[in-house]
C-alpha cells in the first residue's frame, strides 16, 4: 500500500526505460544512498500523537465561546485537517501492520479501494492544510488593515462559505491527483500551488510586519526623550521566522521531492533523495 495514492510515483519516480534506471539505481546503490528503514510504529506513534494535539486544539475552540470568531474557525479547521491526516495515516499503519502480521487476511481488491479511499482522505487533508494557513493570513492581514470593517468584511456567513469552499475544492483535487497521479502536469500544479501558498503568507506576513515597525517608530518620536523599541521588533521579526520557517520546514523537503520527480527523475543524486521518502513523510 502506498501512503499517498495520488502520490504513488513518489515510491518510484523514475519513469525511463528499463536500461536507464538499471544504470540510474546502480550509480545510486551505495553510501547514503540505501535510504532510512523507518518501521510502520514510528509513524503509528507519531500519528497519535498529532491526533491527540489536533483534538484538544479542536476541543479548546470549541469549548471557549470567547474563541468563536472567524479567526479561530479557521485554526479549528486547520486542526481538523491535520487531525484527519492523523486519522487516515493511522488507519493505513493498523491495516499494514495487521496484514504483515497475518492478524487481518483481505482479498487484494478489497485492500486496493480502502487504499484508495484512505489516501483520498489524506490527499484532501493535505491540501486544506495547504490552504488554511494562508486563510489564516489573509484574515490577520484585514484585521490590522481594515480593522473598523473587519466584522463588515469577514462575517460569519463569508468565514463559513470560505471554509465550505475550500474544504469542497480539497476534496475535488484529491480526487483529480488519485486519477492522474502519474502525470507530471498534476505535480506541477501541486507545487505551484504549495509556492502559492508560501509566498501569499510571505508577502502578508512582511507587510503586516512592517506596518507593526512603522507604528512602534512613530511611539516612539512621539516621546519626550524618544525612545527605541527594539524589544517587540525583534519579537515580531522572531514570530515571523517561526511562523514561515516552520511552515517551510515541514512542506520543504515533500515539495523539493516532487520538484525532483518533475526535474531530474533519473539522475543518481535525485534516487538517493527519493530514498528518504519516509522521512520528509515524518
Amino acid at each position: 500500500m502506498s501512503t499517498l495514492a495520488s502520490l504513488r510515483l513518489l515510491r518510484k519516480p523514475w519513469n525511463a526505460s528499463k536500461g536507464n534506471q538499471s544504470n540510474a539505481t546502480v550509480g545510486a546503490s551505495s553510501g547514503w544512498c540505501q535510504g532510512l528503514d523507518i518501521p510502520n510504529e514510528l509513524f503509528l506513534v507519531l500519528g497519535l500523537v498529532s491526533l491527540v494535539e489536533n483534538l484538544l486544539v479542536v476541543a479548546a475552540i470549541l469549548k471557549n465561546r470567547n474563541l468563536h470568531s472567524p479567526t479561530y474557525y479557521f485554526i479549528c479547521c486547520l486542526a481538523v485537517s491535520d487531525m484527519l491526516v492523523s486519522i487516515s495515516n493511522l488507519a493505513e499503519m493498523l491495516l499494514m501492520l495487521l496484514l504483515e502480521h497475518g492478524v487481518l487476511v483481505m482479498r487484494p481488491s478489497i485492500i486496493r479501494h480502502m487504499d484508495s479511499v484512505i489516501d483520498m482522505l489524506i490527499c484532501s487533508s493535505v491540501m486544506s492544510s495547504l490552504s488554511f494557513p494562508g486563510v489564516i493570513a489573509v484574515d490577520r492581514y484585514i484585521t490590522i488593515f481594515y480593522a473598523l470593517r473587519y466584522h463588515s468584511i469577514m462575517t460569519l456567513q463569508r468565514a463559513v462559505v470560505t471554509m465550505v469552499s475550500i474544504w469542497l475544492a480539497s476534496t475535488v483535487s484529491s480526487t483529480v491527483l488519485i486519477t492522474y497521479y502519474s502525470s507530471n502536469t498534476i505535480l506541477l500544479c501541486i507545487i505551484g500551488f504549495f509556492l502559492f501558498m508560501l509566498v501569499l503568507m510571505l508577502v502578508l506576513y512582511i507587510h503586516m510586519f512592517t506596518l507593526a515597525r512603522h507604528h512602534l517608530h512613530s511611539i516612539s518620536s512621539q516621546q519626550k526623550p524618544p525612545t527605541t523599541h527594539r524589544g517587540g521588533s525583534l519579537k515580531g521579526a522572531i514570530t515571523l521566522t517561526i511562523l514561515l520557517g516552520v511552515f517551510f520546514i515541514c512542506w520543504g523537503p515533500f515539495f523539493f521531492h516532487l520538484i525532483l520527480i518533475v526535474t531530474c527523475p533519473t539522475n543518481p543524486f535525485c534516487i538517493c533523495f527519493f530514498s528518504y521518502f519516509n522521512l520528509f513523510l515524518i
